[in-house]
């Protein structure tokens, strides 16, 4: 038997928020908004601190740098019951930091330090530890320069292999992002990008075509966040459509990641695709409803209320 639930592996990041920003005071000049969080984000460190909320036991597997930024990051996270110990504390390097001016509409133009994330790697000793999962969740492709591409796909393959069901996100695509992408998708089981990331790695536009786009190059189940049109789960040939809730939208950041965090969440529970869905959208729901990448979310009995109350 498997010690934990989900090993969460890849980009851990201190995200500093602040709301609302209508734009930058010129020169050296201030003005005043209504609050500003620290919170552990990234799509890893989002997604583990949701998967902890919602009672899974979880490992968190990733590097942060010698900074306060580290010290932040790895209390709050040990403080929710996640096991830190394959959390490299890597010397002279700072920790993957954002900083977020959150607009009145809820986008987020970001300031990003790639830091310690690009120094980060899964070495051979560590395999058996971060395998000792039912769950294998990578998140972050894109920003993880060592472990991107080839070594993400051996990563991936061993943890089939091992038995674990494995999920992916990346934390935003570009021009170069589907050439470490590619290697990795026949070893994908759950593959969870948004619409628009999923358009911009295949070059097509479409949902449909970008369900079968994926699952040709052998994705199991591909599964689309879609903003306000929900999120839609491609099972072989059938098509699950779980719609978005009717909420005030605050803010977005970490959404994306508490859907994923929710949606395992569910599969752990051995619940339906759609049920599994429906607990990704609540907890998504939930996220947007506040500041940060972990707003809104308290425990599992809150988030199961609230998803009640939203589907009646």
């Amino acid at each position: 038997m498997s010690r934990f639930d989900v090993s969460v592996v890849g980009l851990y990041i201190l995200d500093i928020l602040g709301r609302p920003v209508v734009a930058i005071p010129e020169g050296g000049n201030v003005d005043f908004i209504d609050e500003i969080r620290l919170t552990v984000a990234g799509t890893a460190g989002g997604t583990i601190v949701d998967l902890a909320k919602l009672g899974l036991n979880c490992q968190a597997v990733g590097a942060v740098g010698d900074d306060e930024k580290a010290d932040f990051v790895l209390d709050h996270m040990a403080r929710l019951g996640i096991d830190c110990h394959l959390m490299q504390r890597l010397e002279g390097v700072e920790t993957s930091a954002t900083i977020l001016n959150v607009r009145p509409n809820g986008e987020r133009p970001a300031l990003h330090c790639r830091g310690a994330s690009d120094h980060f790697d899964v070495s051979d000793d560590m395999l058996r530890k971060v395998l000792d999962c039912r769950f294998f969740h990578l998140g972050g492709t894109g920003l993880l320069a060592k472990l991107d591409g080839a070594p993400s796909a051996r990563l991936l393959k061993a943890a089939q292999e091992a038995g674990c069901v494995t999920t992916w996100d990346l934390v935003g695509a570009g021009p170069d992002t589907w050439q470490v992408v590619e290697p990795l998708l026949q070893h994908i089981d759950y593959f969870i990008p948004s619409i628009e990331e999923a358009e911009i790695l295949s070059g097509i536009s479409g949902v449909e075509q970008n369900i079968r786009f994926f699952q040709s190059r052998g994705v199991k189940c591909p599964v689309l966040t879609m903003g306000s049109e929900g999120s839609i789960i491609a099972d072989g040939e059938d098509r699950i459509h779980v719609p978005a809730y009717d909420i005030k939208v605050v803010d977005t950041t970490g959404c994306g990641d508490a859907f994923t965090a929710g949606f395992i969440a569910g599969l752990a529970d051995d619940r339906s695709l759609t049920e599994a869905a429906h607990l990704g959208t609540a907890s998504a729901s939930l996220v947007a409803s506040g500041l940060g990448s972990d707003a809104g979310i308290v425990d599992r009995a809150q988030v199961e209320a609230e998803m009640a109350r939203w589907r009646q």
